[in-house]
């Protein structure tokens, strides 16, 4: 396939050949409608053969579409297309069928109604068939359905975001049974018939499954149940497909007998993810025999708990991919190393993730590059012929030369653990630079990696430096990192950040005259927090969607419900976060509401009206305290969005306010 063929695709579907053409030439400075648009490409699918690709592709004003592209010929087929929605998730189900559902990106998540669809259709575009409703309702889109209400299956059917066999017309779908917003009691597994939409086994749980793992062939062979606070696995013995107890352990603390599992090898094996004498989570194999996980580790990361999967065909393990850093792949198969070397000689500046087929009948693999400065693009590259051609660009007007280089950098906090964090600095770098510290939400996840980030580089095209700490409690860098951090909102958490700051002022990078710290969620906690206790550090603050109160994550407002489940509230928030009852002294100390009158810089809030996980209330009360002694507070409601900004004119009108606050508080003006 030529460059030239997929361009002619893209500009078929959107009609958009005009505006690809403009996005050769951008303006000299990016505009926030750069970097905050929805991906104009965001998906891509290799057929099992790799005979066929499916495509996801999607226009301004336009709804996004499903195509089948027949690699070789170069023929194209809109599959997929609603008049009321958009192409929500893919999947091919064989080599001549695929499953998809549905999604709406014009509407905010105050409007959204968790009930994607699901439906299948051939790669030609016949037999058509709707699966499951669709916000509880039939599809009710002109021309496409004559199935009965009766027959489909009901709104809470989601698709396994694994492969199932692909060698029939069968597929595996969950069907979660909920109490409440939030409150997922279990997970059942489905084999339906993709041609006739009938159910055709319920796989059997052992106790309330909350998650499914199926093995190399695509068949159910793992789940993990939960009861109270504890987790259970399971294994389904292919011998007499009776389940077995594996282990159990706390669901939110792990400790003894906990794992995760990674995946099913060509010949049988489980693969897990477990630090076994070691500071790092690894990927070790389990032994059936003997119910042990191997001492030795098979694939381990030097720093870095492992993240990522195993490669396979039907035959064997071709390699791992994983993340340090950045994303990165191991090969052990020959071959798929001197492609990926070949590869990285034609794009020389970017990360290249190669997915080949499961079962390949063709020469095409697909190809996904990036890097700090570089959107994602995703490429075909033909065996044969050794020649690789563009199918799109997540965000084209993007160019790699006006955007700034992201490294990794390590501090020590003030009691001696090491630090990570993410360093930005503007194009022709300089010294004494306004600087936003930028924190990332959770807390209890890792922050950034080596890839393409519109809110940093966003800023750094505005002249700010931006660090991004992996302040203790951030995982991927080890379980001392990870543990160091419970119970410490507020706390060591926060010193590490202001550590980071002064880390910057020292290296020359930062004016200690412009610091701005910002967040969302935690985020947003950890900038009020920032601002009370470190009021020289910062001269203002930017919080969205953050958390103003621990104690209103346990007990809400009778106004809200909250979609935290029962479970996390009950036991994971107060081992990790704080006990309401045991530490009321600490999380009234760590209480940013409780101390919105200590807060005198510069201040910009913005929540969302449908938030469940941080709910309007924490921002209403919090700006009600503060403005009562701080006059420089902004408050922006967006009453349909969530947590965070699903609509694009919503991001566009926020960072442009964010630009805007910053300049006339730190700004080089």
């Amino acid at each position: 396939m030529t460059l030239r063929t997929i361009l002619l695709l893209a500009c078929a579907l959107v009609q958009a050949c005009s505006a690809a053409q403009a996005a050769d030439a951008p303006p000299a400075r990016p505009k926030v409608e750069d970097f905050f648009s929805n991906p104009e490409f965001s998906a891509a699918l290799l057929s099992p053969s790799g005979k066929y690709l499916a495509v996801k592709v999607g226009a301004k004003d336009q709804r996004d579409r499903l195509a089948v592209v027949e690699l070789g010929p170069n023929t194209v087929k809109v599959v997929g297309n609603f008049s009321d929605a958009d192409i929500g998730r893919f999947q091919w189900i064989n080599d001549q069928r695929l499953a998809f559902s549905a999604a709406d990106r014009t509407l905010a998540q105050g409007d959204q109604r968790y009930a994607p669809g699901l439906y299948a259709i051939n790669r030609d575009g016949t037999d058509f068939r709707q699966l499951a409703t669709r916000s509880g309702m039939p599809f009710i889109t002109s021309g496409l359905s004559s199935v009965a209400t009766r027959e489909l299956l009901p709104w809470h059917t989601y698709m396994l975001d694994q492969d199932g066999p692909q060698n029939s017309e069968f597929m595996y779908v969950l069907n979660s049974s909920f109490s409440g917003p939030g409150q997922v009691d279990r997970i059942d597994l489905l084999r339906i018939n993709t041609m006739t939409g009938r159910v055709a086994t319920t796989i059997a749980r052992p106790g309330d499954s909350m998650s499914w793992l199926l093995d190399h062939k695509g068949e159910p062979r793992l789940t993990m149940t939960s009861k109270d606070r504890t987790s259970e696995i399971y294994y389904r013995d292919p011998a007499n497909n009776e389940w077995r107890r594996l282990t159990a352990f706390d669901s939110y603390t792990g400790g003894k007998g906990a794992f995760t599992p990674l995946a099913f090898g060509p010949d049988g094996t489980l693969y897990v993810i477990i630090n076994r004498n070691s500071n790092i989570t690894s990927i070790h194999s389990y032994n059936f025999a003997t119910n042990k996980i191997s001492d030795d580790p098979v694939v381990t990361l030097d720093g870095y708990d492992f993240s990522g999967h195993l490669i396979m065909d039907q035959h064997k393990i071709l390699g791992v991919r994983y993340l340090t850093d950045a994303a990165g792949t191991v090969w052990f198969d020959a071959a798929m190393k001197a492609m990926q070397e070949k590869i990285d000689t034609m794009l020389p500046n970017t990360i290249n993730l190669l997915t080949p087929p499961t079962r390949p009948e063709a020469p095409w693999v697909l190809v996904q590059s990036f890097s700090d400065v570089w959107p994602s693009r995703t490429f075909l590259y033909n065996r044969d012929t050794q020649q690789l051609s563009m199918v799109g660009a997540s965000h084209p007007s993007i160019s790699p030369t006006q955007m700034a280089h992201k490294t990794m950098v390590r501090y020590k906090a003030r009691d001696g653990l090491e630090i990570p964090a993410w360093l930005t600095v503007p194009q022709g770098g300089g010294k004494n630079l306004p600087m936003v510290v930028l924190v990332h939400g959770g807390p209890y996840v890792r922050g950034g990696d080596l890839a393409w980030e519109p809110e940093a580089q966003f800023l750094a095209s505005r002249g700010y430096a931006v660090l991004e700490p992996e302040y203790r409690g951030s995982k991927g860098f080890g379980v001392r990192h990870y543990l160091a951090g419970w119970k410490q909102w507020g706390l060591k958490m926060q010193d590490d950040i202001a550590d980071g700051t002064r880390w910057a002022i020292e290296q020359g990078t930062a004016d200690p005259k412009r610091i701005c710290i910002a967040g969302a969620s935690y985020g947003g906690y950890a900038t009020l927090m920032g601002l009370i206790n470190d009021p020289g550090l910062y001269q203002c603050g930017i919080d969205w969607l953050g958390v103003t109160d621990i104690n209103l994550m346990h007990d809400g407002h009778w106004a809200y419900v909250s979609d935290f489940s029962d479970g996390w509230r009950q036991y994971g928030m107060a081992a990790l976060v704080g006990d309401p009852v045991k530490d009321a002294e600490q999380l009234k100390a760590t209480s940013p509401l409780l101390q919105a009158a200590r807060i005198k810089q510069p201040l910009l809030l913005a929540y969302g009206g449908a938030d469940m996980r941080v709910p309007l209330p924490h921002g209403t009360k919090f700006y009600k305290a503060v403005k009562e002694t701080n006059p420089n507070v902004e408050w922006i409601e967006y009453p349909d969005e969530g947590h965070g900004w699903a609509l694009p004119k919503t991001r566009y009108d926020f960072w442009n306010r964010v630009e805007k606050f910053l300049d006339k508080n730190i700004g080089a003006r």
